[in-house]
This record gives structure tokens, C-alpha cells and sequence, in this order.
């Protein structure tokens, strides 16, 4: 795994009541990241920030690496939002915070 990271994002991780998760995770998570402008999906390593662990119902921010970055070229913006899933369930929802991959922001 890169570890560099290629955006910073807030996350928030639906509660098994909104369809999310029953159990907690740690930093070093990889779900899939789907943003709507495409349908692809890729993993996306999580790096919380100031915690290692995070229970549904909270809200995290976290670097994120995005195995294909391809897709994702020139699109990118703070504000964007996006799902995590874990397969087709989507098990939270990010916002970019920071774009730090110059090749993945917005033109």
C-alpha cells in the first residue's frame, strides 16, 4: 500500500439502525470508496486521525488512499461527498476535506 494519502475526509459511520455497521473499526480500514459521478468503486485505506478506533454513530476525520486513483483524475474538491461500502452496503458517508494528490484535484 502507498502510504501516501490522497485526500483528507470527514467520515461518518451509519449505525446498524441506518444500515451501517454493528461492530467498530480500526484505523487501517479498506472499504470501497464510491463517489457519484462514477460508478466505479475502489478500496480506499482509511488513516483515522487522533484515534485508532471508530464505532458506528461517530464521526471521523482520516487520510484516504484510494488503490485506483484512475477514475478519480481531476474531479475531486473539498466538499465532494462520497459512501464507503462494504460491498453493495453502504456503510457510511465522507466529504473531502483536502485533495493532497495534485493529479486528483478539480480543474
Amino acid at each position: 500500500m502507498n502510504p501516501k494519502p490522497d485526500f483528507i475526509a470527514e467520515l461518518y459511520y451509519l449505525t446498524s439502525e441506518q444500515g451501517g455497521r454493528s461492530t467498530p473499526v480500526w484505523t487501517g480500514y479498506r472499504p470501497q470508496v464510491k463517489f457519484s459521478f462514477n460508478e466505479m468503486v475502489t478500496s480506499g485505506y482509511q488513516r483515522f486521525l487522533n484515534k485508532d478506533e471508530v464505532n458506528p454513530g461517530d464521526t471521523v476525520d482520516a487520510e484516504i488512499t484510494v488503490i485506483s486513483t484512475n477514475f478519480l483524475k481531476h474531479k475531486l474538491y473539498p466538499g465532494l461527498e462520497f459512501e464507503f461500502r462494504e460491498g453493495s452496503r453502504i456503510i457510511g458517508i465522507g466529504k473531502v476535506l483536502q485533495v493532497l494528490n495534485a493529479d486528483l484535484k478539480e480543474i
